[in-house]
């Protein structure tokens, strides 16, 4: 538990959920000085990738520059923007705030914040902060980095190319984006041969996909790792073994529960860490694009302050480290 900052920079996608982040900002904005009476609140709209970026690690910046003043990062909108909020503040011990205004919010759903954006602001004028996991990716990643954290699940095969196509396509689709997208990949999708190597051992796996998870959730709710914990040092692993198209379609609806998992085509365990390659592999991210196998991930235990509700949401049962 720690006091609320003094100084709060939110950085608003206005874009964000088609528009909803917008039209919810004066009232997200009210309830944030309601809560935080003493405090001061500084709006930055970010209109393009690299204002959001620029925007959220100058908040963390001044916040380690002058720790006096008690400043925070706050970040509204969809996955994008959850994920350069929690890159910029990775290792700073400067707490980020989430409020979701996007369509799919799944790193929020995975940290137990409110999905409702007034209920998230009155989660942060609380001011109860804890420290979570991130995921670390290492490699030639996309934008020219080398690394990038992750909050939610690294995807790989079938799931990655779902998102990028369902990203790609028109905003009429809404929320049957994903659907439509999996169902028009599935049609050519055939099982990809990944190498891993999981603590130093290698493995030789033919799968549908390899999905690596911090916090359990992507695709707009589908919980890909039920048994994720984000305080536990480690990384869930899971992945379908070829199947035929039609139990993959059946799989799919299955994944919005976790039920899915009982399925013997499925394999689960956690570790500390993974690389990931093989042909005709690409890597998504929290929904971003991540880059070309191969990459390495690392759990990065408690890199990340976060205002979450108070009680702690977050303890989760888990399942044997392999």
């Amino acid at each position: 538990m720690s006091s609320p900052a003094a100084t709060s920079t939110l950085v608003v996608n206005p874009t964000a959920g088609r528009g909803k982040a917008l039209k919810v900002l004066p009232k997200v904005m009210a309830e944030l000085l309601r809560g935080l009476p003493e405090g001061s609140l500084e709006l930055r709209q970010a209109n393009t990738y690299q204002d959001a970026e620029d925007y959220c690690r100058e908040a963390v910046a001044q916040a380690v520059d002058d720790p006096e003043q008690r400043r925070n990062l706050l970040v509204m909108g969809g996955d994008g923007l959850m994920h350069l909020g929690l890159n910029a503040a990775a290792q700073s011990e400067v707490p980020v705030g989430m409020i979701p205004a996007g369509t799919g919010n799944d790193i929020c759903r995975g940290l137990g914040i409110p999905l409702d954006p007034l209920k998230a602001a009155r989660v942060i004028a609380e001011g109860f902060n804890h420290k979570v996991d991130l995921t670390l990716a290492m490699g030639s990643l996309a934008h020219g980095n080398s690394q990038r954290y992750v909050g939610s699940v690294v995807a790989s095969g079938f799931d990655a190319k779902v998102g990028i196509r369902g990203a790609s396509m028109s905003k009429a689709w809404g929320s049957l984006a994903y659907a439509v997208a999996a169902l028009s990949e599935l049609r050519t999708f055939e099982p990809l041969n990944y190498r891993l190597r999981v603590n130093g051992v290698e493995r030789l796996v033919p799968a549908m996909f390899v999905a690596v998870a911090n916090a359990g959730y992507y695709g707009g709710g589908m919980n890909v790792a039920p048994t994720a914990s984000v305080t536990d040092g480690l990384l869930d692993v899971t992945i379908v073994h070829p199947v035929s198209r039609a139990t993959l379609l059946r799989l799919l609806p299955r994944m919005f529960n976790g039920s899915f998992v009982a399925d013997p085509a499925i394999e689960r365990f956690t570790t500390k860490e993974i690389v990931i390659d093989g042909d005709g592999l690409i890597g998504v991210a929290d929904g971003e694009a991540l880059g070309q196998p191969p990459f390495g991930l690392v759990c990065a235990p408690a890199a990340l302050s976060v205002y979450v509700p108070n009680p702690n949401p977050l303890a989760k049962r888990r399942r044997s480290k392999r």
